[in-house]
């Protein structure tokens, strides 16, 4: 069965019909607007279709859309001449104490009421109930008291463990947000950081729907699509995320995978690592330790 998240491409084609099917919309292409209400309309709808994407084809060239669309097509291709990095996160090693969510929002300029990363409170109980909290993301702690949200009625009784569960984007390698995209905007570096071209978002929203782990949204300042880069602006230079940074647990792991040699490397190499949501396909390069069913 084909789900959207193991699509190998979306084409232009297939792109119209569903406009088509959808009804008469209006989709801005980089300045073009194409009004799906011609396609509906059409005595020959082939030949409509092929005019109007003929006019995509045209507008991209123009405006050097291609290009973009190109450099992700072509980055798999120069994936072996440098580092290909990955992300470990340890939740065995988590306190929750917020110090990434912060370093983030500052770091990043992230807006109020979003977050890039987060973190996750996860609580059970001896009734079966697992209760996920993250006030602010957790950007504040979790402080001693038990969640508030969804607390079980019967609740003279204690929990029996939890856990803390840090969140991210998970820049994967089958990426379902990049195959969405219409204008080539998302896209995979040369290292596997899965990056968003500003210039070129249109802030349709594709990618924030596409994403099963829920990293990406919309930008209230921007208005085009935002989400963890793993700090790509610091990693570029050497530097690591400021998440991985701020932690003062060294619960966050960053580095190249590349290099056997790497903290990284012997990591993944010595642990039983997960991923989020495997039996989605996509392949992430963030990889987790000690995580529960629960969670995946």
């Amino acid at each position: 069965m084909t789900t959207l998240w193991n699509k190998p491409e979306i084409s232009r084609r297939e792109f119209f019909e569903k406009c088509a099917e959808a009804g008469a919309k209006t989709f801005v292409f980089g300045g073009l607007v194409v009004t799906t209400a011609n396609l509906l309309l059409a005595q020959d709808p082939e030949d409509v279709r092929a005019r109007a994407e003929g006019a995509v084809e045209s507008r991209l060239h123009d405006t050097g859309l291609g290009d973009v669309r190109a450099r992700a097509e072509g980055a798999p291709k120069e994936a072996a001449k440098g580092p290909i990095y990955g992300f470990v996160v340890d939740t065995m090693k988590c306190i929750g104490c917020g110090s990434c969510v912060r370093a983030c929002r500052d770091e990043n300029n992230v807006p109020d009421g979003f977050c890039r990363t987060w973190v996750e409170q996860y609580t059970f109980f001896p009734n079966g109930e697992v209760i996920v909290n993250s006030p602010s993301g957790g950007a504040d702690g979790f402080g001693e008291d038990l969640p508030s949200r969804n607390m079980p009625e019967e609740l003279g009784q204690l929990p029996v463990r939890g856990f803390f569960v840090p969140k991210l984007c998970n820049h994967c390698i089958n990426t379902p947000c990049i195959q969405v995209c219409p204008v080539g905007a998302s896209y995979v570096t040369r290292e596997g950081v899965v990056l968003i071209d500003q210039e070129r978002c249109i802030g349709c929203g594709y990618c924030v729907q596409a994403c099963p782990f829920g990293s990406r949204y919309i930008n209230p300042q921007t208005n085009t699509a935002d989400k963890c880069t793993w700090c790509y602006h610091r990693i570029t230079k050497g530097m690591v995320p400021a998440c991985v940074q701020a932690c003062p647990a060294k619960a966050r792991i960053f580095g190249s995978v590349s290099d056997p040699n790497s903290e990284i490397s012997q990591i993944l190499a010595n642990n039983r690592v997960q991923v989020l949501k495997s039996y989605l396909g996509t392949n992430p390069r963030t990889r987790y330790i000690g995580l529960d069913s629960e969670v995946m």
